[in-house]
């Protein structure tokens, strides 16, 4: 059986047809009856085409939204990448002057006497140590390589006397304290006397744990040598306690002030504000 659909246009030109007939045969009445019918079959055909215009249109301003929308994310990643790539330059910039400034410490003595730092020598005449100007030099190197590589430092300030009690005490023997320190400390680490008459003590990939058990034991081994001994430290780290040489040297001076208010030997650490 073949399938037969219902074709309107189709259906509304029989339509006509059959109004003339009837016009020629029956007469106008009937003739405008079925012309009525076709007027109104006409609206409608009209209206249903009319919709499916309007449907389209919504469909296409949807589409032409959701275009605007996926320029815009795509505007929005290039700048994101653009301001990504800046940040990774600016990033290069800073690790390159982070990796001029860190210079091998066992360099640092031919570089100090090329820019005249220093004076006449690196070492303290009467320790032999390391000096105040070398101990700077060391700890701005020993910062910038320990900012390199996400490592900690520690600094500590030494001062020894004589006597466990009284306000008024004399510096201890120098050379002890040195000899001390020589014992005590890693071949990475830096031990200096200061201008002052303290020790300053550098110790490399140290953290606040590890710093105070150096600075104890050479403590204990200042005591083996004379008990009559009173020594106090203070003790900062970076980045724990500050980011650069001048305010880690501050945060470890106001940490021995505070080892200094009591009588007996005397460890403080520093803290962050």
């Amino acid at each position: 059986m073949s399938d037969k659909r219902f074709d309107l246009p189709t259906g509304l030109g029989a339509i006509g047809l059959g109004a003339a007939l009837l016009t020629a045969r029956k007469g106008r009445r009937a003739a405008a009856l079925v012309a009525g019918s076709s007027v109104a079959a006409a609206a409608y055909l009209a209206r249903r085409d009319g919709g499916e215009v309007a449907d389209l249109e919504t469909r296409v301003s949807s589409m032409n939204e959701q275009i605007r929308q996926l320029e815009n994310a795509v505007a929005a990643q290039v700048q994101g990448r653009m301001a990504a790539e800046e940040a990774v330059k600016s990033l290069s910039i800073e690790l390159a002057q982070t990796e001029k400034r860190a210079v091998d410490v066992n360099h640092l003595p031919t570089i100090l006497a090329e820019s005249g730092v220093g004076g006449e020598g690196l070492t303290d005449v009467v320790t032999g140590l390391f000096n105040h100007d070398y101990f700077l030099v060391a700890l701005d190197s020993r910062i910038a390589a320990a900012r390199r590589h996400l490592r900690p430092v520690a600094v500590a300030l030494i001062d020894v006397v004589e006597g466990r009690n009284g306000e008024e005490r004399p510096a201890a023997d120098a050379r002890l304290v040195a000899g001390a320190l020589r014992e005590t400390l890693r071949e990475s680490d830096t031990a200096t006397r200061l201008r002052d008459g303290r020790f300053g003590v550098v110790l490399e990939d140290t953290p606040e744990n590890g710093a105070i058990w150096t600075i104890e034991r050479v403590r204990r081994r200042i005591a083996e040598e004379d008990p009559d001994l009173t020594m106090w430290a203070g003790v900062a780290c970076y980045p724990a306690h500050a980011f650069d040489v001048p305010a880690i040297i501050q945060r470890a001076d106001a940490a021995l002030d505070a080892a200094r208010e009591w009588h007996q030997d005397r460890i403080e650490v520093a803290t962050a504000d």
